[in-house]
C-alpha cells in the first residue's frame, strides 16, 4: 500500500467471489484484484480472463508470501477458512472471508485468536445480507422498547431445495460443511444482530434425502446434514426462539419464510426481500419503512476497504459475532445428535 493502492489476492473464487466480491473491489477507487488461487488452474484461468486478472495459481502460498498482496479475499469452502485466515493474518494481510465462518466453534474461535493478536489488520466476515436495509431500525425499536418486552422470536425458512434433482452440493457434505446445518447460521446471526445472544438450544433434525451424485466423481455419496431441522432456543434476554427450517416442505408458501418478533406491547413482522410490517396490540398491522438514512444495499468490499484504509470499525460481520454464531451451529449440531439440550456457554 506503499503508493496509497490496496492489492487483493483471492485464494477461492466461488459464485459470490465472482458476483459480489471481484466486481465490488474493481469498482472501488485504489483498489486492484492482482490474483487468484483456485483448486485448479483451469478454473483459475476462467476467472482471470473474465475479470483481468493478471496472476494465477493453485499454491495459496504464493499469495500469502507475496509482499505486494495487502489483503486476502477467502472464497473457499468453510474447511479451509480457518488454515487461510490463521496464515493471512500471519503473513500480515488483512482477511475478508466468506460466510459460514468455519467448520466449529474450536475454529471459530481460534481465528478470533489469531485476529486479536493482530489487531492493526482487518478481519471481516461476509455478513448475512437479508437485513441490509432494516437491521438499524430494528434495533432501534428493540432499544426504544417499542415491542415492550421482547417475548417470543418465530424464525422460519421453509423451501424445497432438496427435492430437486440436483448433484451433492458441498453444503450436504460435512467434511466441507462442518456443523453448519442449511440457512440456519445466517439466520442466527440475523436474530442475534437484532436481539443479543442465544444462551441455551434443544434441537431435533431428519436428513430424508440421504444421499446424491457427486457432480465430479459420478460416485453416490451418503448425506448426513439435515434437511429439515427445528430448534427451540432460550436468549440471553430471557426472550424464547423457535426456528423451524427445511429444505424439504415442497409447496411452502415463500411470503412465510422471515423472522416475527413478538413483544408484551407490539409485533413486527420481518419477510424475506426485507420488508417490514408493525402493529401495537390491537391495531391493523402497517408497513413500516427503515428509518431515514440507514437503508443500503450490498456494500460488503466498501465497508472492507474503508475499514482499511480509515480504522472503520468492523460491524458486519466481525469475528466476535462470528464466533456466536459458530457456537449456536454448534449447540443445534450437538442438541439432536446427542438428543439434550445444550448451553452455548459449554461450546
Amino acid at each position: 500500500m506503499a503508493d496509497g493502492t490496496i492489492r487483493i489476492g483471492l485464494i477461492g473464487a466461488g459464485a459470490n467471489t465472482r458476483l459480489r466480491h471481484i466486481p465490488g473491489f474493481q469498482a472501488i477507487d485504489g483498489v486492484e484484484v492482482v490474483a487468484v488461487c483456485n483448486r485448479s488452474r483451469e478454473s483459475g484461468n476462467s476467472v482471470a480472463d473474465a475479470f483481468g486478472l493478471d496472476h494465477v495459481t493453485t499454491v495459496p502460498q504464493e499469495l500469502l508470501s507475496d509482499d505486494s498482496i495487502d489483503a486476502i479475499s477467502i472464497g473457499t469452502w468453510p474447511y479451509m477458512h480457518r488454515q487461510f485466515t490463521m496464515r493471512a493474518l500471519e503473513a500480515g494481510k488483512h482477511v475478508l472471508c466468506e460466510a459460514r465462518m468455519a467448520m466449529d466453534a474450536s475454529e471459530a474461535r481460534l481465528m478470533l485468536e489469531a485476529s486479536q493478536a493482530r489487531p492493526e489488520l482487518v478481519a471481516q466476515l461476509v455478513p448475512a445480507p437479508f437485513d441490509f436495509k432494516s437491521y438499524a431500525t430494528v434495533q432501534r425499536l428493540l432499544g426504544e422498547g417499542a415491542l415492550g418486552e421482547l417475548r417470543e422470536i418465530h424464525v422460519t425458512m421453509l423451501n424445497a431445495g432438496a427435492l430437486a434433482d440436483a448433484p451433492l452440493h458441498w453444503r450436504e457434505r460435512r467434511d466441507y460443511s462442518g456443523t453448519n446445518t442449511m440457512m440456519l447460521g445466517i439466520l442466527s446471526e440475523v436474530v442475534h444482530r437484532w436481539t443479543g445472544p442465544t444462551e441455551r438450544v434443544t434441537a431435533d433434525a431428519t436428513t430424508f434425502v440421504t444421499s446424491r451424485v457427486d457432480g465430479e466423481t459420478g460416485e453416490t455419496h451418503s448425506i448426513d446434514v439435515p434437511d429439515s431441522i427445528g430448534v427451540m432456543a432460550r436468549m440471553a434476554s430471557g426472550a424464547r426462539a423457535t426456528y423451524r427450517v427445511s429444505a424439504v416442505a415442497g409447496g411452502a408458501d415463500p411470503a412465510g419464510n422471515g423472522i416475527s418478533l413478538f413483544g408484551s406491547e407490539a409485533t413486527l413482522h420481518w419477510r424475506m426481500g426485507d420488508s417490514m410490517r408493525f402493529a401495537r396490540h390491537g391495531d391493523d398491522f402497517e408497513p413500516l419503512d427503515p428509518d431515514p438514512g440507514t437503508a443500503h444495499e450490498w456494500q460488503v468490499e466498501q465497508d472492507f476497504i474503508d475499514s482499511i484504509r480509515d480504522g472503520a470499525t468492523v460491524n458486519l460481520t466481525n469475528f466476535e459475532d462470528g464466533l456466536l454464531y459458530m457456537q449456536f451451529t454448534e449447540a443445534v449440531y450437538r442438541s439432536w445428535s446427542e438428543g439434550r439440550a445444550v448451553d452455548l456457554s459449554e461450546v
